[in-house]
């Protein structure tokens, strides 16, 4: 058995990341998302939720068909276009469709009808792509999970999973009834519902073997089966023609090394984790003999990569942390999620590009899809590619070179991103994403992520400092970042420390230089986690050597929002910093906050007032503040995100109207400038408009670098926008 280790796989995806064009490399790159609530039909309730879980392709790569579970349809995209996709429209169904796949001109969808747990039941329908009208529908005695074609298109395959209610006994297994794997015969797309035909998979797993979960179906070219029994911790082998078991064996475990064990506001990859289960969901088949899965794990496992078998159950190669560590290097890690299955790799594709056999695996919670190419012995890690949030399906459409993802999760509810279809293309260049990774430290990535301050580094153009916030609050950081490399690169991480040990109950939001090898850091309060809005001198080993609390005028009428951006005026005796305060606090106007000024020498604290834009949605606020040659710049954005932000702009004041006030008296308002709207890089990706424009800052050559918090892939997709507006002076 071989195993991927953790600098072959960032050795591999940081050598993809810096490829030059000039070797002519393929590479995919996003080139357009579609928010599937964009498919709803006229005078549908355009804020219920929707989703996207398995998708498909027609055999002309022009259509996409998903599943969308919560909203009993499937849906069609137009990629005619593959650039600007297009509705295509729905068709409904009596419950909730679990997969979709295409034979010829007609798509065969699994349909959940359950009236219960205990009494499963469902139907594979035949939909007309042209006509999107049910054919027929056959009833499959349970409830279906996966469904797949083989090649000729004469057989398909339905997993019934007949899954167990988590609420009952703690979820344990088994719970009846046992599930069991559907074969029908296809004639031109359509299915003959007599040919049906029930393999039973009792009896063969080790765990709750009269229990089988069937999770996911895979053809390969002898019309042979491979099945997941993902709770079961199990893999099937079934000839398709005959309807039988040829074999079956454990998926097995794992040693895991290296990996983060802890939800705890850090990221340490110090744990490890014994005789883990890995309890595969999706399969595919790298050739006749050799089969890879997706180590999600679901019920007490979880393996947090993918591994290659052959027929036999002999395991070829074993991913292990390596996939974790390569996404931990982008940004990615889920934090939140360390102390259960990681990022979760969960959905898988496959499918040749010219000479290059590839593919696909998809982590649910760090919303990355991995792009390996199947050497016939260690895969090659080639890209990570940025997704939705909740990447569930994907389809290869290597014809077009296109490939695309189907990404589940919708946060309508909560203001957040819509679940979204997701379209790459293959073709000669360098990869867009990452913009921002980081190096590695005694052969381990610098976790990062959360980003929310900028600053520059003093006479080193393209150098920079960053923090990062409460995601990481057993953590707080200073990193130090390289944006003359592309991708730019985090070469240094400071723990900011309080007595020796990292500093609590701080959420950093801004950073700036003390002038003296040191830094001002500015921390968001929160009256309800008991803790307060400060400012913190740290010196240049990252000790806090002062703490500095906003004085009673200010603490009368704070809110949450607070200390968003900090930034320094003058040196020595003469040094003013300047602080944004993110929304209005309870003593503003509506439409105004305050930019608050402090002087370290003589204590004194003063503050202006600053008008912000308004917004027919969501609320306005700011989040960074840079001060470079006679002006300060500042974020201003609204918290919206996708087709409904509007506002995500850099503005200037000029230092001369920077004229604080001394706090409980009136206010002066300050003038600002439009420099930029930064609205196009934002959507320069082709993903959905992120919301989180986090931080600027002017480096040593006065060029302009903006940084967005990916929340820690909290809800989030994870996607960090790290890039140069270029030089601030021309604008």
């Amino acid at each position: 058995m071989k195993t991927f280790s953790i600098t072959t796989a960032l050795a591999a995806a940081l050598a993809a990341s810096t490829a030059s064009a000039v070797h002519a490399d393929q590479v995919f790159n996003r080139i357009a998302s579609f928010a599937v609530a964009d498919n709803l039909p006229e005078g549908a309730d355009r804020k219920a939720a929707t989703s996207a879980e398995i998708i498909t392709a027609s055999e002309d790569g022009n259509t996409l068909i998903y599943s969308d579970s919560p909203g009993k349809r499937i849906g069609f995209i137009d990629i005619t276009d593959a650039k600007a996709p297009k509705a295509g429209g729905i068709v409904s169904f009596d419950g909730e469709p679990t997969s979709v796949a295409v034979a010829g001109a007609k798509a065969l969808v699994a349909v959940n009808t359950r009236e219960s747990f205990t009494k499963p039941s469902g139907l594979i329908a035949v939909v007309d792509l042209a006509t999107k009208k049910i054919d027929t529908t056959c009833d499959l005695g349970g409830q279906p999970d996966s469904v797949a074609v083989n090649k000729d298109k004469t057989l398909a395959a339905i997993a019934i999973e007949n899954e167990r209610d988590e609420d009952v006994n703690d979820g344990k297994i088994p719970q009846m009834p046992a599930g069991d794997i559907v074969i029908l015969s296809l004639k031109d797309g359509v299915a003959d519902c007599s040919s049906i035909k029930h393999v039973a998979l009792t009896g063969l797993a080790e765990i709750a073997g009269e229990d089988p979960e069937p999770e996911f179906v895979a053809f390969n070219g002898k019309d042979e089966i491979a099945l997941t029994l993902q709770e079961n911790n199990h893999l099937v082998i079934i000839d398709g023609k005959s309807a039988s078991v040829k074999a079956h064996f454990s998926a097995g475990t794992v040693d895991l090394k290296n990996i983060d064990t802890k939800r705890d506001g850090a990221i340490s990859f110090t744990g490890e984790q014994a005789g883990v289960k890995r309890e595969p969901d999706a399969v595919k088949w790298l050739d006749d003999n050799r089969l890879v899965v997706a180590n999600e794990g679901d019920y007490e496992g979880g393996a947090r990569g993918f591994t290659i078998f052959d027929t036999t159950g002999k395991v070829l190669f074993e991913s292990g942390a390596a996939l974790e560590h390569a996404i931990a290097a982008i940004g990615h890690h889920p934090e939140k999620r360390s102390s259960a299955k990681g990022a979760e790799p969960e959905g898988m594709e496959l499918a040749q590009y010219g000479e290059d056999r590839l593919f696909f695996v998809l982590t649910e919670r760090a919303s990355i899809v991995g792009v390996y190419k199947d050497t016939g012995a260690e895969p090659e890690l080639l890209q990570l590619l940025p997704s939705g949030i909740g990447p569930e399906g994907a389809v290869a459409i290597p014809g077009r070179n296109l490939f695309a993802t189907a990404n589940e999760t919708d946060l309508v509810e909560d203001g957040g991103a819509r679940a979204h279809v997701m379209i790459y293309e293959r073709g000669e260049g360098e990869p867009a994403y990452p913009q921002i990774r980081s190096a590695e430290k005694d052969g381990l990535p610098i976790g990062f992520g959360a980003l929310s301050g900028l600053a520059a580094v003093a006479e080193k153009p393209g150098f920079l400092r960053a923090v990062s916030d409460s995601v990481f609050s057993s953590q707080p950081t200073i990193f130090t970042i390289d944006a003359t490399q592309k991708p730019t690169l985090i070469t240094e991480a400071l723990r900011v420390t309080r007595d020796g040990a990292p500093a609590q109950k701080l959420d950093i939001e801004g950073v700036a230089n003390d002038g003296e090898g040191g830094f001002w850091l500015a921390s968001e309060g929160d009256a309800d986690k008991l803790y307060s809005h400060a400012l913190l001198h740290v010196n240049k080993k990252g000790e806090i050597k002062q703490e500095i609390a906003i004085p009673a005028e200010l603490r009368a009428s704070e809110t949450r929002s607070g200390f968003e951006g900090i930034a320094t005026v003058g040196e020595g005796d003469n040094q003013v910093l300047w602080m944004v305060v993110q929304r209005e606090w309870k003593d503003d106007e509506k439409g105004f906050v305050k930019l608050v000024s402090y002087k370290p020498a003589s204590k004194e604290w003063g503050a202006v007032r600053y008008p912000l834009d308004k917004s027919e949605e969501g609320w306005v606020g700011l989040s960074e503040i840079a001060v470079h040659g006679d002006y300060a710049y500042v974020i201003e954005r609204d918290n919206l995100i996708g087709q409904a932000a509007k506002l995500k702009k850099l503005y200037r004041i000029a230092l001369a109207d920077l004229k604080p006030a001394a706090l409980g008296g009136e206010l002066p308002i300050v003038k600002k400038e439009e420099v930029r709207d930064l609205i196009p890089e934002l959507k320069a990706l082709n993903g959905y408009v992120v919301d989180k424009v986090e931080g600027f800052t002017v480096d040593a050559a006065g060029n302009g670098y903006v940084v967005t918090d990916n929340d820690g892939v909290d809800d989030s997709s994870g996607e960090t926008l790290f890039f140069s507006i270029g030089a601030i002076d021309a604008m």
